[in-house]
């Protein structure tokens, strides 16, 4: 895909009518350098670099979700206009919405986020068979390494949406659950959108991993299920309005002084 109208590329970052206030750090331009900078130290740095471009990218982001689904459904398959509505709802509501930047779900979601005048963002990973960010994304960060792409997606998200798809959607959702279960990270929510597809799922987790005593029944809870868009929509704005209240500094009430005083 070209470099469209308004698009601004500086060191790995893509920014598409999106301002800010400092200029962008040049982190991961990769120009070809001598043999030496393949060396494990080196590389290092390099994977340095990519954290801290993240970081200094969507440190302002403000309350944003995350959306993992494939990347081969196209319209008018019923999942990808589902993903384009619930973007655009949560969109409405004031949340970011934050995909992995390709076609299919990915597209869908940044396109409802566009939809509902949200900032839509596009984190795409360096791949041999996969396109690069599609053309609803405000702002897009490239990346090399799929770990520090992995971290952006937890570490800026009050939420997990996770419509069908295959291994990659499956290896997000089962690290949120592991981090979660672990206490690595908050317990925020983790929807699973699209009960037929995930029934199985469900099913082999009751009967088998929680049967085997593999996991404990409150794990269960981990995730929640729905169909319904406005639901999932509630969920994550219940959970952030919460968390906006226990974070809250608590403003103590000045004693009050008799009249005596």
């Amino acid at each position: 895909m070209g470099e469209q109208s308004g698009e601004r590329r500086t060191g790995g970052i893509v920014r598409r009518g999106v301002e800010r206030q400092i200029e962008d750090r040049k982190l991961l331009e990769r120009p070809e350098a001598p043999e030496f900078l393949e060396s494990d130290p080196w590389r290092v740095l390099r994977i340095q670099a990519e954290f801290v471009a993240g970081f200094d990218a969507l440190a302002t982001l403000g309350p944003a979700v995350t959306f993992f689904g494939s990347a081969r459904v196209r319209p008018p398959d019923p999942m990808y206009d589902a993903a384009r509505a619930m973007a655009a709802e949560l969109a409405r509501r004031g949340f970011a919405v934050i995909t992995g930047g390709g076609p299919g779900t990915m597209e869908a979601a940044n396109m409802g986020a566009r939809e509902g005048r949200g900032l839509s963002v596009g984190l795409n990973i360096e791949l041999p068979f996969e396109q690069g960010l599609n053309e609803y994304v405000n702002l897009g960060i490239e990346f090399h390494y799929f770990f520090v792409r992995k971290t952006m997606f937890v570490k800026y998200a009050e939420a997990f949406v996770i419509f069908p798809g295959g291994f990659g959607t499956m290896d997000e959702l089962f690290e949120a659950l592991t981090l979660i279960q672990t206490g690595k990270i908050v317990h925020f929510p983790v929807i699973m959108f699209g009960s037929d597809y995930w029934a199985g799922l469900h099913q082999w987790i009751r009967d088998r991993v929680l049967a085997e005593g593999k996991i404990s029944p409150e794990d269960l809870n981990l995730m929640v299920g729905t169909d319904d868009i406005q639901h999932a929509a509630d969920i994550v704005q219940q959970y952030y309005q919460r968390k906006v209240l226990e974070n809250k500094p608590q403003v103590r009430a000045e004693p009050k002084k008799s009249d005596a005083q």
